[in-house]
């Protein structure tokens, strides 16, 4: 008697599946398919909403005072070290994060370069417009607000599919290399850059912790809703 059919396996190998960890609605692209690629009257003000946005969010788990992400602690830490505003630090980080891109032969695009410049600048001017919470009540919704915003505008730019930024570079790079899970990698980033952070005057706090947790489940709930499908013809992979 024949095995159930649930029970039979193929004669022919199955496709490989793609690795967990990699988002499969991005696609690696280089800067000029990226470019080529269409439904850039939607892609380019989204690229420019989630960069505005994702430094705005940035801001706001700083000002919260509970301890913001590890890539913030080390930002602040820097700024107070070298005694320059928070958004020139992160600009200068920013830079000196995509030297590591080179072993790691991360694919730069048009997001890579405007993460640089933009992100760093609407986190100074939140800084300026936004002010400090008071009491324990406004600071915890400051910073669950600014939690949720980071992940959701995050997603938003990866989505527009014009590269990552110099953090998330370091992050897909990793994850590539190692074939580690998204959660291990990043989460083993926050702690390292966190303790960096804090040994030049950071702030760490409890929520530290809790974005290091949350914020890659976070995107991984936006990126599949806000990212742009592009067809295969126009979005060539390049490995």
């Amino acid at each position: 008697m024949a095995p159930p059919a649930s029970t039979v396996r193929p004669t022919a190998p199955a496709p490989s599946a793609p690795a967990p960890s990699t988002p499969p609605v991005l696609v690696r692209m280089t800067a000029l398919a990226q470019l080529r690629a269409g439904r850039k009257a939607r892609r380019i003000p989204q690229l420019t909403l989630g960069l505005v946005g994702y430094g705005a969010s940035v801001m706001l788990l700083v000002l919260s005072g509970l301890g913001a992400a590890g890539w913030n602690v080390l930002t602040e830490g820097t700024a107070e070290t070298l005694g320059i505003s928070f958004g020139w630090a992160t600009n200068l980080i920013s830079l000196l994060v995509l030297l590591a891109w080179i072993p790691l032969r991360e694919l730069p695009g048009l997001g890579t370069v405007l993460n640089v410049v933009i992100v760093g600048f609407a986190a100074d001017v939140t800084a300026a417009v936004v002010p400090t919470p008071q009491g324990l009540l406004a600071q915890i919704g400051c910073f669950a607000l600014g939690l949720v915003a980071l992940a959701f505008f995050d997603a938003l730019y990866l989505g527009a599919q014009f590269g990552a930024g110099p953090r998330d570079g370091i992050m897909t790079g990793l994850v590539r290399l190692t074939r580690l899970p998204v959660a291990v990698v990043r989460t083993g980033i926050e702690v390292t850059v966190a303790c960096a952070g804090w040994l030049l005057g950071g702030t760490v706090g409890v929520g530290t912790v809790l974005v290091a947790l949350c914020l890659g489940p976070l995107v991984g709930f936006f990126l599949p809703r806000v990212a742009v499908r592009l067809p295969d013809a126009a979005a060539p992979r390049s490995r």
